[in-house]
């Protein structure tokens, strides 16, 4: 596969309609990656728009697209979660007032896979790193430190790895004759513990090296905490847009979109009414968003893509049934 055709943004014409974008509004872009969606709401309207990512790497390709979009286009190099304080630093004002939309791509950036010496993937022999920011703990540490089960419930928990055990296993037997610190020797590990895969099933040490990159980076605290955060900055009728790629995320995402919008369930049917719950948002999208045959056939990255959408409610209607 191409290095163009995976740099492709995902649901690109999807995100840009349901943000209804509009002349001198305030926009987020919560992950910036390679400015597939900064470079679009930038272009479908005269607004202005601070970008977010953690990847120096992707501070530095955003160069040209600020050069381009000064002074209404601002790139802020940190965390999603940090969104809050990084637009208070940037455009303190927005910050005060609010944006009108805030849009998330929680697929990790295609070109840190096709880096090898970030050591996200084992299709190419590089450092086990898998750090986003990188800084920090990497996942050589991880799995050169982690006591077997909790390694096991790392692979299970973040990858939905059936054979996390025997995987944690092997790779403690493996450490203790020598550390664990090439993504190819990793893989091959996991490799001589698993059945090999089926034509058309994916490589058996996918979901342990998707589970160490959610864990090297809490990939799925940082999501609960930045949607947190998107709560408080969106205005009245701001849209909040999330595009996520696996069940994990989607599920976090899910039930955020549901809990604020005062679909709250209770723990029991035979319980009572649990109180009124505030209602922050109204869905947009009651059903996921999915790509398109033809996007699927053109950008194999998009198969497992789901779009939601809120609507951000004016505070008087914080209200169950308002």
């Amino acid at each position: 596969m191409s290095s163009q055709t995976l740099h492709q943004p995902v649901m690109l014409d999807e995100v840009v309609s349901t943000l209804a974008l509009r002349d001198g509004g305030h926009y987020i872009d919560a992950t910036f990656g390679n400015g597939g969606y900064s470079r679009a709401i930038l272009q479908s309207a005269d607004c202005h728009l601070m970008a977010i990512d953690q990847d120096p790497d992707a501070i530095a390709r955003g160069q040209n697209l600020i050069e381009d979009h000064a002074p209404r286009f601002t790139l802020a190099h940190g965390r999603f979660s940090q969104m809050r304080d990084l637009l208070d630093h940037h455009d303190p004002q927005a910050a005060t007032d609010g944006v009108d939309g805030i849009v998330f791509d929680l697929g990790v950036c295609s070109t840190q896979l096709d880096q090898a010496e970030r050591g996200f993937s084992f299709q190419k022999d590089g450092p086990l790193d898998m750090r986003m920011s990188q800084d920090g703990l990497d996942a050589a540490e991880v799995v050169n430190n982690t006591a077997e089960a909790d390694l096991a419930n790392i692979l299970y928990t973040y990858g939905d790895e059936r054979a996390s055990r025997r995987i944690a296993r092997a790779i403690v037997k493996a450490r203790n004759e020598t550390p664990i610190t090439r993504t190819l020797q990793l893989a091959e590990i996991i490799h001589s513990v698993m059945p090999r895969p089926k034509p058309g099933q994916s490589d058996s040490a996918t979901r342990s090296f998707q589970a160490l990159r959610i864990y090297v980076n809490q990939e799925m605290a940082e999501i609960e905490q930045a949607l947190e955060s998107a709560q408080t900055l969106l205005k009245p009728d701001g849209l909040l847009v999330v595009v996520t790629f696996h069940s994990l995320e989607d599920r976090i995402v899910k039930k955020f979109i549901a809990n604020r919008g005062g679909k709250v369930a209770r723990p029991s049917r035979h319980l009572p009414e649990l109180e009124d719950a505030p209602v922050f948002f109204q869905m947009v999208t009651r059903k996921p968003l999915l790509p398109s045959d033809d996007e699927i056939a053109t950008n194999p990255r998009s198969r497992s893509a789901k779009l939601r959408a809120a609507k951000r409610l004016h505070d008087t209607n914080l209200a169950k049934g308002a």
